[in-house]
């Protein structure tokens, strides 16, 4: 077993090399701040697909309606995905309350545009593509229903627009509202996926982004023909998209780093909903074009898989236990010092309290969910199953 003892030594090692970079790039991206007094008339179109959110659709668009945005250089059109519950007749009420009525708020439903099938498929990437050609903004701006957006959110987009080299905006992304340890979980497991998407831009290696926080030209999405080449991929409308553009015109893209422009939402309620949602964002992972990120994915896979893995030789008296506690303890030391970070910025300190149940869960996470998504190709969303 000395070449186990040795492979472990050594993935360790990059592992906590890997953290140490991304904790010290995050460190080093700049805190973009909305300066006083700033203000824009730029057309802005917000995009909101949404499929069965009655329960949050209402609370996005009053928080959108209550930016600090004038109200006349903006449009909201909600896209909605065959919804069966009240989604399309709230969206309408808030319309109906714009002056004059109608003239902020519209609602597109896809059973207009798309053949009967399309209720059985998901439909986002179609959804933003109708949106993108019925928008009236030079400027467009995605989020989810169920997101929580802050009063300067537009503001501190248009401000990076203000460079004309400047083709994308990717803006932070953070769980909120947690009531049990799965929930505190994902918020935890979010805020280090943010600073690995921020160091990401700041060391030149990769570029993630989140749906629920992304502005683009209007004239970018039809420059690289929208989401085609992927359309057949569940998930990963917003990352392909970031490659499609940082492509095409290099330096273009940048993250927000900034909590003005951060985005609020609800993690998952409970596990059996968690693993149904990452294995949707895992049909991505296979076709990222990123090779550093596939790299990073692949070194924490590696590493948690042979954590669990040198754990049981070590029940079963085959390797050392010093080889196991080096693990276990190179990953949780370097997993904190990354996450403190996010979680002083973010002002989730309080999050901390729960890193040592986290870590756990999230070792057997990765490890497990990854071996997963290499052999599970279905899983249900939004009452659709999904092959």
């Amino acid at each position: 077993m000395e070449w186990v003892s040795t492979l472990s030594i050594l993935l360790s090692i990059i592992y906590a090399v890997l953290l140490s970079m991304y904790r010290l790039a995050w460190r080093a991206l700049p805190v973009r701040e909305l300066p006083d007094g700033f203000e824009s008339s730029a057309r802005i179109t917000v995009l909101i697909p949404a499929r069965n959110e009655a329960d949050h659709i209402a609370d996005c668009l009053q928080a959108v309606l209550d930016g600090n945005y004038p109200h006349s250089s903006l449009e909201i059109i909600v896209l909605d995905d065959f919804s069966t519950d009240e989604t399309v007749e709230l969206v309408q009420r808030f319309s109906q309350k714009s002056k004059p009525p109608g003239s902020l708020i519209s609602c597109i439903c896809l059973a207009d545009h798309l053949p009967p099938e399309a209720i059985f498929s998901p439909n986002k990437k179609k959804a933003i593509e109708i949106g993108v050609a019925h928008a009236k903004g030079e400027i467009i701006v995605t989020t989810d229903a169920d997101c929580i957006v802050p009063k300067d959110w537009l503001l501190s987009h248009l401000l990076a627009f203000e460079n004309a080299s400047i083709q994308m905006v990717c803006g932070p992304v953070i769980f909120q509202w947690e009531k049990n340890l799965i929930q505190r979980f994902q918020s935890l497991d979010f805020l280090g996926m943010m600073g690995i998407t921020g160091a990401g831009y700041q060391l030149g290696w990769h570029r993630m982004a989140n749906g629920a926080n992304l502005a683009f030209r209007k004239e970018v999405f039809d420059a690289v023909n929208g989401y085609s080449g992927n359309e057949h991929l569940a998930s990963g409308d917003d990352m392909f998209l970031v490659q499609k553009v940082a492509n095409h015109w290099p330096g273009s893209v940048v993250f927000l780093k900034s909590l003005a422009a951060t985005v609020q939402t609800a993690p998952m309620p409970d596990l059996r909903s968690f693993w149904q949602q990452r294995l949707r964002w895992g049909t991505k992972n296979a076709a990222l074009p990123d090779w550093p990120l596939r790299w990073s994915l692949l070194t924490a896979f590696l590493m948690c898989w042979i954590m669990w893995l040198n754990l049981g030789l070590a029940i079963a008296g085959i390797l050392s236990w010093q080889i196991v506690g080096f693990q276990w303890l190179i990953k949780c030391f370097f997993d904190f010092f990354l996450l403190s970070e996010m979680c002083r910025f973010f002002k989730r300190r309080d999050l901390l309290g729960w890193f040592i149940p986290s870590y756990i869960l999230h070792t057997a996470y990765i490890a497990g969910l990854g071996t997963a998504s290499i052999f599970i190709k279905n899983y249900a969303w939004k009452g659709r199953r999904t092959n």
